[in-house]
């Protein structure tokens, strides 16, 4: 089987627990794309930077970021978009704004929170995200409900802020059982991510084979989280890290080092060295 894009987690994956990246990451990322390899990013996180970080890595590429709800190349053209309606954000921040907790919603653009009372953990979470650029807006408000009401927005994605596992539980249930269209899935126990019905790293994936006429099977994608774990599966070759939870272990073909321990780079270096360039296997199959 000839692979032709490699699909990349970024948290857990590309960068190692202090968050930092390795040297050698970025060496089996050029070693990849000098192969002819199309190299895209799969995050949860936003737009901003999961660019950031592609520029570092060279990669020029459509990254699928927002959990798979904004897919682009560039902040001002998206390939795809799904995101949750104005009066359904609306609506969901003014239920979650009578819990005890921060919600946030994250922008390709900015980031939108409030700046509610809760335990210190929580707003260090919220305030100090090493997630965010510099050149990424953030804005905290006292009430988002209040604020939305006069200057109304669609959400890529909403994330909420817990102090504790059970209350976020709670809040995960009721919501789905009050709203239609939406995915919710709790995070770190403490985190509740949401988006549109239909948003996941694996369709954002399957989106962009799609675009660019490359089939699941000539895809190797490398995760470590829960929610890779489709896309994991999904892929001609799943690749989970060693850090990864045993039942997205379980869900791969491959396990390679864990993040602290060049996961990546081995992994890539170790199925692709034996790979031809794709533009000499393209020029064999026409020969032929």
């Amino acid at each position: 089987m000839i692979y032709r894009l490699l699909a990349l987690n970024i948290d857990g994956t590309l960068l190692r627990s202090n968050g930092r990246l390795q040297p050698s990451t970025r060496e089996a990322v050029h070693y990849v794309q000098k192969k002819g390899v199309y190299v895209t990013l799969v995050t949860s996180r936003h737009f901003q930077t999961a660019k950031k970080l592609a520029k570092a890595l060279k990669i020029n590429n459509i990254l699928i970021t927002h959990s798979g709800a904004f897919i682009s190349d560039k902040v001002d053209r998206s390939l795809y978009e799904n995101r949750i309606s104005e009066e359904k954000t609306f609506n969901l921040v003014q239920v979650l704004e009578t819990f005890d907790c921060n919600v946030r919603i994250v922008h390709e653009r900015f980031s939108l929170g409030n700046r509610k009372k809760v335990s210190s953990n929580i707003v260090g979470k919220t305030l100090l995200s090493p997630t965010d650029p510099l050149f990424y807006p953030v804005q905290f408000v006292d009430s988002l409900g209040e604020n939305l009401r006069d200057e109304p927005l669609s959400a890529p994605k909403i994330e909420v802020y817990f102090s504790e596992e059970h209350d976020c539980r709670e809040v995960e249930k009721l919501l789905s059982d009050a709203f239609e269209g939406i995915t919710t899935r709790v995070k770190n126990q403490t985190v509740l991510e949401i988006t549109a019905k239909g948003v996941s790293k694996e369709n954002g994936l399957r989106l962009l084979g799609q675009h660019l006429n490359i089939l699941p099977e000539e895809m190797v994608a490398i995760g470590d989280a829960d929610d890779d774990k489709e896309m994991i599966e999904m892929a001609g070759l799943g690749v989970a890290m060693g850090n990864a939870p045993n039942h997205v272990k379980k869900a791969a073909d491959w396990i390679t080092r864990n993040n602290d321990d060049q996961g990546v780079s081995y992994m890539v270096k170790e199925h692709f060295r034996m790979q031809h360039r794709i533009e000499f296997l393209d020029k064999l199959k026409v020969d032929r």
